[in-house]
């Protein structure tokens, strides 16, 4: 994080926003600085590539589903905006602790030991570790002590839009967000492909809420996508991965998208509309 700060510094907060006294490396500078770029990003991403998800990819004829609730498109965004602000705090306590140096975020790959081997592995390394952790915490967060508390106000939308994919309690958001930025603590990471990763996942995230349920072949027994995660707001115990099917198989909670089995929202629609046309 210390790169976006440093190019905000540069081109922002140094010539137009703090005083010249202040020195960049200062704390409190610092900690302000991110809660401000922090936000914006996040923001601009989740309504940026929300939109774009929402009116380039998304079916629109899944809002005439009856149980796309009334208004959805805009209490998600309500909701996906307000958590986004609560969640900075946190997630700017540990982007402080990186820039910091606390990490084990690096800079030179020549410098390191596997060289672009090693960053290859990583990016395996934190797809692999973040989708494992979240699996739990996800499914943690559907136990009935904590699930009224928390995640029921995400699974209110039980046909998502892409604006779905930002709007939870922000406990429940920083939570699952979690793993992303406890991974740099514990192995090596390139600071770049982590800032670059941290935008893909956030992309993704609007992706699998996006109500394009196309998977190409054989990887729809991998990927969890789109297709699986409607059924989990449609049947909630299942599919509670975010990028894999593993940790569903392993943990008996898979469950192969209704989507691809003639059984999906799309379907449902259909019928009626054909109930709808017969009883004319």
């Amino acid at each position: 994080m210390d790169h976006v700060l440093n190019i905000a510094d540069y081109y922002i907060f140094t010539p137009y926003v703090y005083p010249a006294t202040w020195p960049e490396d200062e704390a409190l500078r610092q900690i302000i600085s991110l809660l401000a770029v922090t936000n914006l990003g996040a923001v601009l991403i989740y309504l940026g590539f929300g939109a774009l998800s929402f009116y380039y990819v998304f079916d629109h004829k899944l809002m005439k589903h009856p149980q796309f609730i009334k208004n959805q498109v805009r209490k998600e965004i309500q909701l996906g905006t307000v958590s986004i602000f609560w969640m900075s705090f946190p997630t700017v306590a540990l982007f402080f602790w990186e820039i910091r140096g606390y990490s084990k975020l690096y800079n030179n790959i020549s410098k390191t030991t596997l060289g672009w081997s090693g960053v290859f592995l990583s990016i395996v390394g934190f797809l692999f570790f973040t989708d494992m952790c979240i699996y739990w915490i996800h499914r943690c967060m559907h136990h009935r002590s904590i699930y009224k508390h928390l995640h029921k106000q995400h699974h209110i939308f039980k046909i998502p839009t892409p604006f779905a994919s930002h709007a939870f309690h922000p406990l429940d958001g920083f939570l699952q967000s979690l793993p992303y930025h406890v991974y740099p603590f514990i192995f090596p990471l390139h600071k770049v492909v982590y800032i670059s990763l941290f935008i893909f996942v956030n992309i993704w995230t609007i992706s699998i809420h996006d109500g394009d349920y196309r998977i190409p072949g054989p990887l729809i027994y991998v990927i969890n996508g789109a297709a699986h995660h409607v059924d989990h707001h449609l049947y909630f115990n299942y599919n509670y991965g975010q990028y894999f099917t593993l940790w569903d198989r392993l943990g008996g909670s898979y469950q192969h998208p209704s989507a691809l089995l003639g059984k999906g929202p799309h379907d449902h629609i259909r019928k009626l509309k054909a109930e709808a046309a017969r009883t004319k």
